[in-house]
């Protein structure tokens, strides 16, 4: 058997094997690069309202979460509220968080809902796992290593790595240096 043969048969095999992790990197990777124009992992979304005052000032703070609670007619477990001065009294909860003025009635919503399926690929990608995925990750990164180098001798002639592939492989090298000119 030729080597060709050999590098066609290693080429497939582990592309085969790298496609599921390609994509979730790929989508990933497109999340983290726009991370300015939005939060990958989260969906935030704000709302301002309005309720009755809540002008008491003997009330406890616990008295007026359970009143603000009650007001918005919330149904989700309180897990802690905090009282940064008499006016203002923040909730939260799992999933969500409350900043209410008291004397005003403004109240400013916040839910915070996980991004399906990009949360889980970003949590991969940056390796937040640690342990066991690190090699995980590690032997993706050496299989696409391989996967470019037998990709580059699999065709040969005119349009293999000494005919047209040298100036795709060269550019392929090209374009990240010029970016290292221009950013970094």
């Amino acid at each position: 058997m030729n080597w060709r043969k050999w590098v066609k048969i290693i080429h497939r095999d582990l592309g085969y094997i790298c496609a599921g992790l390609t994509i979730i990197y790929a989508v990933s990777g497109v999340a983290v690069n726009h991370v300015n124009d939005w939060n990958p992992n989260y969906i935030i979304t704000k709302d301002t309202l309005i309720v009755s005052e809540i002008t008491d000032r003997v009330l406890s703070q616990q008295q007026v979460s359970s009143l603000l609670i009650e007001k918005l007619a919330l149904t989700d477990s309180l897990r802690s509220s905090f009282r940064p001065n008499e006016n203002e009294i923040e909730l939260f909860f799992k999933n969500k968080t409350i900043k209410a003025k008291l004397t005003s009635g403004v109240v400013i919503y916040e839910q915070v809902n996980s991004r399906r399926v990009f949360r889980e690929s970003n949590f991969l990608h940056l390796n937040n796992p640690k342990k066991l995925w690190t090699y995980v990750a590690d032997l993706f990164a050496v299989s696409l290593i391989l996967l470019a180098l037998t990709g580059l001798f699999m065709i040969k002639g005119k349009n293999g790595i000494t005919g047209r592939g040298k100036w795709l492989t060269a550019l392929g090298i090209i374009i990240p240096i010029i970016f290292l000119f221009m950013y970094y």
